[in-house]
């Protein structure tokens, strides 16, 4: 329920603040004195889009805070889907900045219009005459036989099956779409995969293979300048070793004579050992270099299909071969295996498609059982209104085909009057009419739902004051199980809230200003009394006045 609003320079508004309680509040006032304002303003917090005019001061913000009470809302569940903090107390404001820009809260925190939309939807329902409209929209009207058959749950299991039937429906169409594709392309992808399988891709190292390849290749030159280096170390007259070999000798008679010496003898030594080790290999590492043309041709072989393969494939290395051959095997697997998920698919979309026909068929049963009942409700609440021949006819069809409540296709037909015909609503149903079925129709609705916060823009435009009395006590019936506002000009109606509020205007400083007041019981006998008689108020009016609050 609305607890508390608070309006700061909008529109004829400088600063509104007013307390509202639980029960059935009615607003009167002059026509112009602001009561427009105040929907205007709710429709902001509630995600309307934000308009420029609506600022009173250009240089400063207009501000609409509203708070909520939502204890008997049970809103967890979307806050947390909105990614709100709950709070059983909550604040939304909207912001008009002079620059245009708009900005909106929610306990503080900024949300996006479409988040405020969502949550307002939960909050309030300005029933205005634009709203009258929503009757003749088959959501709405389904949304009335719904609430009225209590069939939420199989709703709810409904379209739970048709997610995933849908899902099911959309991957299948994909499926046979790529087998399609893919069985033009099977025979080159296949071609393609053998290829890549003919090379053991993923033992490949192309720098080994080409550091293996360049030796085998130069193996002559190599062997040739082993075997001179093994004579350069070796040979007895002039090589290394016996250089070496006299060095040391050299060395070790030195240091005979000085201590000094023995460490170059030692190094000399090392050197000895070390150059017989490399003389030693010498010989094996020939062996290794030994000429092998079927070796180097395998190698060549080798380097020139991973070069063809890399220019097929506008790729530069193994791992984007290996990844190519993947994506291949496993398009090729698929069309293989196409015909076989082609089937299992079909299989459970049949499955789905026969426990949608089964939910289809109870949501239509329960509709069809509950349709005359909820027709006999309204037709004899229309009668209390003024409207004992009204009568309401649902054409409810079961198709063939699912659609997002069910299989069902719906149409509201209306006949105001004995010996005519059913026809459209919209079409035949005037506004005053129109307007006593939404009501009786919203109150109905009250009794099976939780509704939020309603608020009645003059819905008791055009009718009689008798009429409008009965209007009144439907909504005080409401306001029993919810939080009821309603916009009147008419005392009948004024004199049966609960609690009673005055829009006015008053000129200050050469400035029209809008304000709200809650009337006490003496204020309220006057309003009324004027309601009744015009601002010279008689005591006949006052006495009238009294005898409807009582």
């Amino acid at each position: 329920m609305i607890s508390f609003i608070h309006i700061n320079n909008f529109a004829l508004i400088d600063t509104l603040e007013v307390n509202f309680n639980n029960g059935f509040s009615t607003i009167t006032g002059e026509t112009g004195a602001g009561k427009s304002i105040l929907l205007g303003a709710l429709s902001l917090v509630t995600g309307a889009r934000a308009d420029l005019s609506v600022i009173k001061s250009s240089d400063k913000k207009a501000v609409v805070e509203v708070h909520f009470s939502l204890k008997q809302y049970k809103l967890e569940n979307l806050f947390g889907s909105l990614d709100l903090d709950y709070e059983e107390s909550t604040i939304v404001r909207r912001e008009i900045l002079p620059s245009g820009k708009s900005r909106a809260f929610v306990n503080d925190t900024p949300v996006r219009l479409d988040v405020l939309k969502e949550l307002g939807v939960k909050l309030v329902d300005i029933h205005s005459q634009h709203q009258n409209l929503q009757i003749g929209e088959t959501s709405f009207q389904f949304n009335l036989i719904d609430a009225f058959s209590n069939i939420d749950k199989i709703k709810e299991d409904y379209k739970l099956v048709l997610k995933d039937y849908n899902k099911k429906l959309k991957a299948l169409n994909k499926l046979k779409t790529d087998q399609s594709d893919l069985k033009k392309e099977q025979d080159y992808n296949l071609f393609l995969l053998n290829e890549l399988n003919e090379i053991t891709l993923d033992g490949i190292n192309l720098e080994e293979i080409e550091a293996e390849y360049d030796a085998l290749n130069n193996s002559e030159n190599i062997v040739e300048l082993l075997s001179e280096i093994e004579g350069q170390i070796g040979d007895d007259t002039y090589g290394a070793l016996n250089s070496i070999n006299s060095i040391k000798s050299n060395f070790e008679s030195l240091s005979k004579y000085s201590s000094s010496f023995e460490s170059f003898y030692k190094r000399v030594i090392e050197l000895s050992i070390e150059l017989d080790d490399i003389y030693s290999e010498i010989d094996s590492k020939k062996g290794e270099f030994e000429s092998n043309p079927t070796r180097l041709s395998e190698l060549d072989t080798l380097q020139g299909k991973v070069n063809n393969l890399f220019q097929k494939h506008t790729v530069n290395s193994i791992s984007d071969l290996i990844e190519i051959r993947e994506k291949l095997n496993e398009s090729v697997q698929f069309t293989e295996n196409s015909d076989t998920l082609i089937a299992e698919l079909e299989t459970e979309i049949l499955g789905l498609k026969q426990e949608l026909d089964k939910l289809a068929k109870q949501i239509f049963d329960k509709r069809s059982k509950n349709i005359p009942d909820l027709v006999s409700k309204i037709e004899s609440k229309l009668e209390l209104l003024g409207m004992a021949n009204a009568q309401l006819k649902f054409n409810l069809v079961h198709s063939d085909n699912y659609l997002s409540n069910g299989k069902d296709t719906l149409e509201l037909l209306f006949q105001a009057n004995k010996g005519g015909s059913f026809n459209e609503i919209k079409k035949v149903a005037s506004g005053g009419e129109i307007s006593r079925i939404m009501l009786v129709i919203k109150s109905l609705m009250a009794e099976y739902i939780s509704l939020p916060t309603i608020i009645f823009d003059e819905i008791d435009t055009g009718v009689s004051g008798e009429i409008s009395n009965k209007m009144a006590d439907i909504m005080l019936k409401m306001s029993e199980s919810m939080q009821v506002f309603t916009i009147s000009h008419l005392p009948q109606v004024a004199s049966k809230g609960n609690y009673q509020y005055k829009f006015y205007k008053e000129d200050i400083n050469n400035v029209t200003t809008s304000s709200i007041i809650q009337l006490n019981e003496d204020e309220r006998v006057k309003e009324i009394a004027q309601m009744l008689d015009g601002k010279n108020i008689s005591s006949s009016a006052l006495q009238h006045a009294k005898q409807l609050l009582n």
